[in-house]
C-alpha cells in the first residue's frame, strides 16, 4: 500500500507558525517549503501560490478556531451571557501555550493578518471577512438567546454580536502589545456589559 504524504498538511502548519511569529509578507514560499521539509515542485502541486496556500490555512484555522474556541465557549450548558464570558477565558487558555513557548503573546492570526493585508489583497481581506462574520453568526445566535431568555433587553442583536466580536478583537490585540496574555481573563466581563448596555438599535 502506498503511504499517503502529508506533505499539504506540513505547509499548512509551517505557515500557520511562521506567519504567525513574523508576517505574510515576511515568510517566502522557499523558506516555507524548507520549514515543512516539502520540496518546492511539491509546494506547487498542491497550491498556485503562496496566496492560495494562504487561503487554505484561513480555512483551515477558521474550523480550528470554531472547534476549540467558538463551538465550546457557546455550548448551552452555562447561561447565555457567561458563555460570551466564557469565550475570553477559552481564548487565554489557547493563547497560553503558545505564549509560554515563545514568550510572547501571538494574538489573533486572523486579526493580525487582516492588519497586514485587507488593503493589499482582496482575495484575502474577502476570506477574512467571512471567517469574521461567521463568528457574529455565532455570537448573535447567543445574544437572541439572551434576548428570549430574559437575561438582556431587546437589543440589536447583530449589532451587539459585532461589538463583542470587535471588543474580543481588541482585547487580543491590547494583550499582544502588552506581552499578557492574563488581560484576556481580566477584561473578559467588558463583552457581558457590552451586551447588557447595548442599545434597540444602535445606528440610531
Amino acid at each position: 500500500m502506498t503511504r499517503r504524504s502529508d506533505a499539504k498538511e506540513r505547509l499548512l502548519a509551517s505557515t500557520l507558525e511562521l506567519v504567525s511569529e513574523r508576517s505574510y509578507a515576511g515568510v517566502g514560499v522557499q523558506e516555507l517549503c524548507e520549514h515543512a521539509g516539502v520540496k518546492k515542485g511539491s509546494f506547487y502541486y498542491f497550491f498556485k501560490s503562496k496566496q492560495d496556500l494562504m487561503l487554505e490555512a484561513l480555512a483551515h484555522q477558521s474550523r480550528v478556531i470554531d472547534q476549540m474556541l467558538f463551538a465550546p465557549a457557546l455550548a448551552s450548558d452555562l447561561p447565555p451571557l457567561e458563555r460570551i464570558e466564557r469565550l475570553f477565558h477559552l481564548t487565554y487558555e489557547f493563547q497560553k501555550p503558545m505564549t509560554e513557548k515563545t514568550e510572547r503573546v501571538r494574538g489573533c492570526f486572523f486579526g493580525n493578518l487582516a492588519l497586514e493585508l485587507s488593503t493589499q489583497d482582496e482575495s484575502i481581506r474577502h476570506c477574512l471577512d467571512r471567517i469574521f462574520r461567521t463568528a457574529v453568526a455565532s455570537i448573535r445566535n447567543t445574544v437572541e438567546e439572551a434576548i428570549k431568555t430574559g437575561d438582556l433587553p431587546e437589543v440589536d442583536a447583530q449589532s451587539t454580536a459585532e461589538a463583542i466580536l470587535a471588543y474580543w478583537e481588541g482585547v487580543i490585540l491590547l494583550a499582544k502589545v502588552r506581552n499578557q496574555p492574563e488581560l484576556l481573563k481580566k477584561l473578559a466581563r467588558g463583552a457581558k456589559e457590552i451586551a447588557i448596555t447595548g442599545k434597540k438599535d444602535a445606528a440610531g
